[in-house]
């Protein structure tokens, strides 16, 4: 089975309706970059596309989204680079360890306003289970085996996740 995330492979819970957020840390081992983040993410999914930071070895990443003004970088900011300010979503990574703290947008965007963050990054408990799975295919253009998308299907069926292969805002 491929590893597809370690959210999915091992299973998750319910998250909490009265959670109040944490804090997401990057993996450096000293002197991590630390982000609090005020209450709960909203659309919480798992992300196939080449973009976002995956845990090592995971076909997907898991990405949420809170209010721009929900997050605050508390410890070590100046380790933050933007990956690629072209992009509508500009993820700031940690130039030591590459983890992806958050993402912001800044053009005009219907997301403006939304910052995506991988609550896997936070110890904390309570934050919104998985609602669905995005851009499912595009994890052959990753390297995936085609072979294997109907095994990856299966996981989330299993799990209840629903899968979309594109995200169509209007």
């Amino acid at each position: 089975m491929p590893n597809i995330h370690p959210i999915l492979d091992n299973g998750f819970q319910k998250g909490s309706d009265n959670f109040n957020g944490g804090t997401l840390k990057c993996h450096c081992p000293s002197s991590p970059v630390t982000v609090s983040i005020k209450g709960n993410v909203l659309h919480n999914h798992f992300c196939g596309c080449s973009l976002c930071w995956k845990p090592t070895g995971s076909l997907f990443s898991l990405v949420g989204v809170v209010s721009k003004d929900n997050v605050s970088v508390t410890a070590n900011e100046y380790k933050l680079k933007i990956v690629n300010p072209e992009a509508a979503i500009q993820r700031n990574a940690c130039k030591e360890c590459g983890v992806h703290l958050f993402g912001r947008i800044v053009q005009d965007h219907p997301f403006k306003g939304l910052d995506f963050i991988h609550v896997e990054l936070s110890q904390e408990k309570g934050w919104q289970e998985p609602q669905f799975a995005a851009f499912v295919s595009s994890v052959i253009e990753q390297g995936a085996e085609p072979s294997k998308m109907d095994e990856i299907r299966s996981a989330f069926k299993k799990a209840e996740v629903v899968q979309v292969s594109a995200l169509i805002v209007s």
